[in-house]
């Protein structure tokens, strides 16, 4: 019998949170340093939640021994995982025009600015945009594929745990 199917389901659960929500990160750092795609600030949103279900995901499985509070864990890193899906929504939309998103990030320029002020916004102005999609496979952008996948995971996990409260 393997080590992991040893372990109660809910540090299971926050090993495969853990690798989940790693392989996420891992993805998008190597789009960011292999491929060349600079993150932009909704990018940056997105990696935020994956770090804290990571975390979660770590000690909802070094919590083997106290399952409630690895199901404890579990639930933070499912929430965790739903809230960059959100995120990856919210951006997507932004990428594909569908609502506006932040004006810090999508590169419109402010009505109504005085020359000086102008000035100042242009050249403190943040060079990489969250209205453009710089990568996409089968139609749908990295932020695309972010919700679709941390949705999955997420819905995975919850089902799982709802599971095992039923049992």
């Amino acid at each position: 019998m393997a080590a992991s199917q040893r372990l109660p389901l809910p540090s299971q659960l926050g090993l495969i949170a853990l690798l989940g929500s790693g392989v996420m990160i891992g993805g998008a750092l190597f789009f960011q340093y292999a491929m060349g795609f600079p993150p932009c600030e909704m990018c940056h949103w997105q990696r935020w939640p994956h770090i804290v279900a990571m975390v979660a995901g770590l000690a909802a499985f070094a919590s083997s021994s106290r399952p409630r509070l690895a199901t404890t864990f579990v639930v933070i890193a499912i929430a965790a995982i739903a809230v960059t899906s959100a995120i990856g929504i919210f951006h997507a939309g932004v990428e594909y025009r569908w609502w506006a998103g932040p004006q810090s990030c999508t590169g419109t320029v402010p009505t109504g600015l005085s020359p000086e002020e102008l000035k100042k916004y242009l050249f403190g102005a943040k060079m990489v945009r969250c209205d453009a999609i710089v990568w996409s496979l089968f139609g749908i952008s990295m932020a695309g594929w972010n919700a679709i996948l941390s949705a999955i995971l997420a819905g995975g996990l919850a089902s799982s745990l709802s599971r095992m409260a039923k049992r």
